[in-house]
């Protein structure tokens, strides 16, 4: 059959500054998906929307057609309203354990497709993968049953929604195009409407640890995927978190499973639990639940009772034994002062090289690796006390996590105050 465009034309067109046409963007979307359209001259057309930027129309009709290229999920015999939450990622962002069990213990249904983790990010199905015998795949029919029991689900999206997605994001990886804020947004926000849930609450993370390590471009992505949600019908608001600092005092997979079991049972770390909190609240003010006090649910039990429920549902045994490395090494604090900078990028770097996180999606992670940190910023330390403690089951890989701490922490006078931001930045509706 004849093409209704020429690839070189589209790429001309974005790469002159121009404005592509509904048409032109609809076939391209669909020709890449198909495979009429090379990776080599997506790759350019890619460089050039980096490059020269996409209007609000653009972006918006770029994501419906991405949508367009599979299937959409309907959750609408649901018998309780749906929300969701996607995070950017960061370093020690366990957010979704907790919350999903805690928002579906408040009577919303929350289905959460979550991804693997790339590079120093953490993936929340690696962690979840800890917990023997769990399961990450789950048919369509057995999720919307799952939501319809328990009311939470955290499973890996399916093939078919959103496929030029994949192949796009594939692509991006390895053309240096990943930045790119229409594509950013277009990815995220293609996979979450097809999933069909009725409301969105995005975390945007910003600092050395995030993508956006900017307020500026972080509030930029942040509004472009509020009007991408908003403009689909989707009740989305967004919060711009603070990802300078890891979050919580681990970062690795079993480790942070131990620490979000820890916030369900009424403990664990104060900002893992403001921001699990705080993100509840918008879930189920977006539904129209705002009488519902979710802190409650943590006091009472009723979060930690959901999780155990979800945890059995997808095959595995929430009152396991979690696996622990069989190697540690620890990191001391070199002088008597105050914590004022831990810097999550380097945390999250030394964690992957620990062998919590892979290069390539095809590598293996190792359950119990990663790093468990003994003080945050604003700490009184006193010299010889540990400061991070580093698991792995490989002892070898020791070396080059320590090289990537190099600089990761600062040790000021007793006295000083660090300069931080607060947990969360902004919120954008």
């Amino acid at each position: 059959m004849s093409e209704a465009f020429d690839a070189v034309d589209v790429i001309v067109s974005k790469r002159e500054r121009g404005e592509l046409s509904d048409a032109q963007i609809d076939w391209v979307v669909d020709a890449y998906t198909r495979g009429v359209v090379a990776d080599e001259q997506m790759s350019a057309l890619a460089m050039a929307i980096l490059l020269n930027g996409m209007s609000r129309r653009e972006i918006a009709r770029w994501t419906a057609a991405m949508i367009a290229s599979g299937e959409r999920m309907d959750f609408s015999s649901l018998s309780r309203p749906t929300a969701d939450k996607h995070s950017t990622g960061g370093v020690g962002d366990k957010i979704t354990l907790p919350l999903v069990p805690l928002v579906a213990a408040c009577g919303v249904a929350v289905p959460q497709l979550s991804g693997r983790g790339l590079g120093h990010t953490g993936g929340t199905l690696d962690k979840l993968e800890s917990i023997p015998g769990w399961r990450a795949t789950l048919s369509t029919t057995e999720m919307v049953a799952q939501l319809e029991d328990v009311g939470a689900v955290i499973c890996a999206a399916g093939d078919r929604l959103a496929p030029a997605d994949k192949k796009l994001y594939a692509l991006r990886d390895v053309t240096g195009t990943v930045e790119a804020i229409p594509l950013i947004a277009s990815s995220i926000m293609s996979k979450k409407i097809a999933e069909g849930t009725g409301s969105l609450v995005l975390d945007v993370k910003v600092g050395s640890g995030a993508f956006m390590k900017d307020v500026h471009q972080a509030r930029e992505l942040a509004e472009t995927m509020v009007a991408l949600g908003t403009d689909a019908g989707v009740t989305t608001v967004a919060l711009l978190t603070n990802m300078q600092t890891p979050l919580g005092l681990t970062a690795g997979n079993a480790l942070e499973v131990r620490e979000s079991v820890e916030v369900l049972a009424g403990g664990g770390p104060e900002d893992v639990v403001e921001l699990t909190l705080t993100l509840a609240r918008e879930m189920l003010a977006a539904v129209g639940r705002t009488g519902v006090d979710p802190a409650e649910a943590l006091r009472d039990g009723r979060a930690m009772d959901v999780w155990k429920q979800m945890i059995r549902a997808q095959g595995g045994d929430p009152d396991a034994a979690l696996p622990v490395a069989r190697h540690t090494h620890e990191v001391r604090v070199p002088a008597d002062g105050v914590l004022t900078q831990l810097d999550a990028l380097k945390v999250g770097v030394a964690a992957w090289r620990l062998g919590a996180g892979r290069a390539r999606k095809e590598d293996p992670v190792q359950a119990g690796a990663g790093i468990e940190m003994h003080a945050k910023p604003g700490a009184s330390v006193r010299a010889g006390e540990r400061l991070l403690t580093l698991h792995t089951d490989t002892p070898d890989k020791f070396d080059r996590a320590i090289e990537a701490l190099d600089g990761a922490f600062y040790i000021a006078p007793d006295g000083s105050r660090p300069d931080l931001l607060p947990l969360v930045i902004d919120r954008i509706e």
